[in-house]
């Protein structure tokens, strides 16, 4: 037996998904603020502090520290619930951030408890916690690329996160180590051992392009990955934008600026 809310979906989409809940009568989805996309009639939607599932007990001080501890991980104080008031059946959907994909997370197949990026969850089933996990080696703290701080999931519900590019999930047997950019991690359940490798040798380090260390993740457990982290596309983007291009290809070099409207001003 579930003790969170059971909600049905539907994922649509391709590179800029978005995921459909339908809710039965007096059923409940938390979302973050901003991912919402449309709801059915019948649907209301309230502001809440923190995640609304009474993880820490009553009382608006709990509540109050609930919501606190998002702050730490970069997300709003508050959250969206959207509840099914009528009758029948009705539909909320939420749209992920920029392109990538949405993942489905049974947390009662799951062990109970994820641990993911900062910024990936999208929305839950009403009674699923959203908090923080503190990194417990101060290395992994440093250089893990997430810092100290990254969200934990818990619950027996269903819980969706949102990652860029395309997901690639790998089952890591006991004792199996996974080395991979720091941050291509996007999740791991919590019997995975989530730990730092420096990549050695000067040349690459100095000249190798990919940063002094390794994400190393130690199974058993389930790990969720992105081919294209967010920072890594903004870095790019913000390269293009800023610094010379390239013009491959053209006979016309810099004049091509010019030509088609992106010559400097």
């Amino acid at each position: 037996m579930r003790t969170n809310h059971e909600i049905d979906f539907r994922i649509y989409g391709e590179e800029m998904q978005c995921v459909e809940v339908e809710l039965d009568p007096q059923e409940t989805v938390i979302a973050e603020a901003g991912s919402f996309m449309y709801m059915d009639q019948g649907v209301q939607m309230e502001t809440i502090f923190g995640d609304g599932s009474n993880s820490g007990g009553g009382g608006f001080f709990n509540k109050l520290m609930g919501a606190g501890k998002r702050l730490l991980t970069g997300e709003s104080l508050f959250m969206t619930a959207f509840t099914h008031t009528g009758a029948g059946k009705a539909r909320v959907a939420f749209a992920s951030p920029y392109p990538g994909k949405i993942i489905p997370m049974d947390l009662q197949r799951l062990g109970g408890k994820i641990i993911c990026q900062k910024d990936s969850f999208l929305c839950a089933a009403k009674g699923v916690s959203v908090g923080i996990e503190l990194q417990r080696k101060l290395g992994t703290g440093l250089f893990g690329g997430e810092g100290f701080i990254m969200q934990k999931v818990e619950g027996d519900g269903l819980a969706f996160c949102h990652a860029g590019g395309h997901i690639i999930e790998r089952e890591l047997q006991p004792g199996e180590v996974l080395r991979i950019d720091t941050g291509c991690v996007v999740a791991y359940t919590s019997q995975v051992d989530f730990d730092i490798q420096f990549v050695g040798g000067i040349k690459n380090t100095l000249f190798g392009g990919e940063g002094f260390f390794f994400a190393q993740l130690r199974g058993p457990g389930k790990v969720w990955l992105q081919t294209l982290p967010i920072s890594r596309l903004a870095s790019r983007i913000v390269s293009y934008g800023t610094g010379a291009r390239k013009e491959e290809g053209s006979i016309l070099g810099g004049l091509g600026n010019l030509l088609d409207g992106d010559g400097y001003r």
